[in-house]
């Protein structure tokens, strides 16, 4: 069954980290100017963050981290990726994280926190040069690259970066790895939660793999069965009259992208179940006319606005879990909250659940509930 807590307000000693970093996360409209090339760490005094040009398996891909990717490891015991949104601003999302991690007291020197940036077709002649580059839309869905001689698909770079960082003889002391992502980033953390083949491989090598999942605009559905009542507690096929498509990948399994080729949708939510995500909704994330909801007749389908998909989608997994199946997921609806990065990761649940403080020590910034199911 599903974890649901609900952590009390109190004083936070986050709450002034939450408040800066939501200067930080707004800097997304400059996006499209920031990234240069370049190998070396972020420090802080710097006035943006330099990306790493990190060689995975065959290709070269652009992070950024507060450790060089290339140096020594041995003492990182935690990694947390925080993954950006549909602008591509890692940066952005990186500094956001590293304020963060700041205001926890964790020691730096045992965290190495990345922020994978993947570019976009409009990055074209932004220093990206090289390197595979997506559909604007396409890596949060895990297509293939779209330029000539690359074709890996967005998720298989998320299996590679995973490689990287639970290999132990580079990382010998690692025992938790957190992937988190927010809006655009939360559909492709979600969806690579459910496909990837290598989750199960990690955790048997007694590492900790975690999910965070907060505010994406849709879910994948494992069956063409969507919220059918007001109240979202009854399920059955969508209109098709309204959206022929609708079960398409990325809302369904139909058309999946080549990574995930071959699965059947009911054996995915069994596996999925058994994995450790967390998902995080703002209570206002209501808007059904906000500027970056997805508005495709497939994602229509799931629910008008983001707090009401998010219901949905929470509710499906139980509808579809058989007796006696342990669904291994928590949910919390983050108060008084909309589509802001930087208060979900920065609020009481979202803290804890990115970096892993535990309950006794969980930090301040906005309140969070169990989900009204």
């Amino acid at each position: 069954m599903f974890q649901t807590v609900l952590i009390p307000m109190r004083a936070a000693r986050l709450a002034g980290a939450a408040a800066m970093i939501a200067a930080l996360a707004g800097c997304a409209a400059s996006a499209g100017n920031q990234a240069e090339a370049g190998t070396r760490p972020v420090s802080a005094a710097a006035a943006r963050p330099q990306w790493q040009r990190f060689h995975l398996r065959g290709y070269d891909f652009p992070v950024y981290a507060n450790h060089p990717l290339d140096g020594d490891m041995s003492r990182i015991r935690e990694v947390v990726f925080v993954q950006h949104g549909l602008q591509r601003n890692g940066d952005d999302y990186y500094a956001a994280g590293a304020a963060l991690l700041k205001a926890t007291g964790r020691n730096p020197d045992e965290v190495l926190l990345i922020a994978p940036n993947f570019p976009g077709t409009p990055d074209q002649g932004k220093g990206f040069d090289n390197m595979p580059r997506w559909s604007v839309q396409g890596w949060m869905s895990g297509e293939n690259a779209v330029n000539a001689p690359f074709s890996v698909s967005s998720l298989q770079v998320m299996d590679d970066l995973l490689g990287y960082v639970t290999d132990k003889s580079r990382f010998p002391a690692v025992t938790r790895v957190t992937v988190a992502g927010h809006s655009g980033g939360a559909q492709i953390v979600h969806r690579y939660a459910v496909l990837n083949n290598v989750d199960e491989q990690v955790r048997a090598r007694g590492i900790d793999l975690r999910y965070v999942v907060a505010n994406p605009s849709s879910y994948l559905y494992f069956t063409p069965v969507r919220p059918a009542s007001a109240d979202g507690k009854v399920f059955a096929p969508y209109d098709k009259s309204v959206c022929a498509d609708y079960d398409k990948y990325r809302y369904g399994m139909q058309d999946i992208v080549p990574y995930a080729k071959g699965t059947s949708g009911l054996a995915l939510y069994r596996r999925y179940a058994g994995r450790q995500v967390t998902y995080l909704v703002g209570s206002e994330d209501n808007d059904p006319n906000h500027r970056v909801l997805d508005k495709a007749c497939g994602a229509e389908a799931e629910g008008p606005t983001r707090l009401q998909r998010a219901r949905g989608y929470l509710r499906y997994e139980r509808y579809l879990a058989s007796p006696g199946l342990v669904i291994r997921h928590q949910a919390f609806e983050v108060a008084g909250v909309g589509h802001d990065q930087a208060r979900m990761f920065g609020s009481q649940c979202g803290a804890r659940a990115v970096f892993g403080l535990p309950e006794t020590d969980n930090p301040g910034g906005a309140a969070c509930q169990a989900p009204q199911l």
